[in-house]
């Protein structure tokens, strides 16, 4: 019967391995298992609010437009040359950005089937208007999450 569990356990690990190796060599700051978590559950929360934006396409669309968020790109992408400008339009914006090690659960954290490169977190949805306390949850996440990327990245550099 425990045989059972640690075979789930050392799958998961393989799983997680395999993970690791995917991820491209310019994925920096790259969040860890804590960050990542909480970064994907920011990512959904904003999927029900209507304030993300999904792809490279709309994402440099609304950085250009000069939308602000939190810009949230899979680090397991190729070929690394489609992502490879959103990182640079995201600090000419002041927009931070964090890789998190899987497209695919990204996708399923924007409530998306296909796998998604990057996704553009909004401070305001872009239809319609949210209740105040779901707005103050938002930005509460919102500088949470942005609070420990820049303490990720300022440990980088």
């Amino acid at each position: 019967m425990g045989s059972d569990s640690e075979a789930e356990k050392t799958q998961q690990k393989e799983k997680e391995r395999k993970k690791m190796l995917a991820i491209s060599p310019i994925a920096k700051p790259l969040a860890g298992k804590k960050l990542s978590k909480k970064t994907l559950k920011f990512v959904r929360k904003a999927a029900e609010h209507k304030c993300l934006k999904r792809g490279v396409k709309e994402v440099v669309k609304s950085i250009r437009r000069g939308h602000k968020g939190l810009c949230v790109i899979a680090g397991n992408i190729s070929p690394i040359d489609v992502i490879t400008h959103v990182p640079i339009l995201c600090e000419e914006a002041d927009i931070p950005y964090v890789y998190v090690p899987s497209k695919v659960d990204l996708a399923t954290a924007g409530s998306t089937k296909r796998p998604t490169c990057c996704v553009l977190v909004l401070t305001k949805p872009t239809k319609g208007e949210l209740s105040p306390e779901e707005q103050v949850k938002l930005k509460a996440d919102y500088s949470h999450i942005v609070e420990d990327v820049s303490e990720l990245t300022s440990s980088l550099f």
